[in-house]
């Protein structure tokens, strides 16, 4: 993680806080980062209770409610599956924001219609999709890892500060 990361996350925490707002984190492509920055912040333990690395489809099935009829037909890299996994963290967790991350960090797994640093973010805010957003990044794995999280932090403190 870079200092800005930690900046981001820094702001996110204390924004929650103020806002008295809970937040959890369903994540495959980046296997727990985005937690992992907002608990790298003190007092992050009054605005987060529960996240979850969901790397397997049967893990996202089973922990964020996405479904096999959303995997079958739009995948594990998609809008509705980074929709469904921040709603069913939201859920699960008793959050008020869900924030579901699925991607292809590579190097390889990606296809001509889904390439490597094809990523799809998702927050819900309160059982609404607050928005999706698709990103398709550049780098190396790490490189496209951290890219994912800069932007659901940068997603996160749009939404706050609105």
């Amino acid at each position: 993680m870079t200092d800005k990361n930690y900046s981001f996350a820094q702001d996110v925490v204390d924004l929650l806080k103020e806002r008295k707002l809970k937040i959890s984190f369903a994540e495959s492509c980046t296997g727990g980062m985005a937690a992992a920055a907002i608990t790298e912040i003190n007092g992050a333990s009054g605005i987060i209770d529960m996240s979850v690395v969901t790397y397997a489809n049967w893990a996202k099935i089973e922990y964020t409610d996405v479904t096999d009829e959303v995997l079958t037909a739009y995948g594990a890299v998609s809008e509705q599956t980074a929709s469904l996994m921040a709603a069913g963290i939201r859920k699960r967790a008793g959050a008020d924001i869900g924030v579901g991350i699925t991607g292809i960090a590579g190097p390889s797994g990606g296809t001509l219609e889904k390439p490597v640093g094809t990523v799809y973010i998702a927050i819900d805010l309160s059982g609404k999709v607050f928005k999706v957003e698709r990103f398709a990044f550049s780098g190396k794995r790490d490189e496209v890892r951290l890219k994912a999280v800069q932007n659901a932090l940068i997603m996160l403190l749009k939404l706050l500060e609105d």
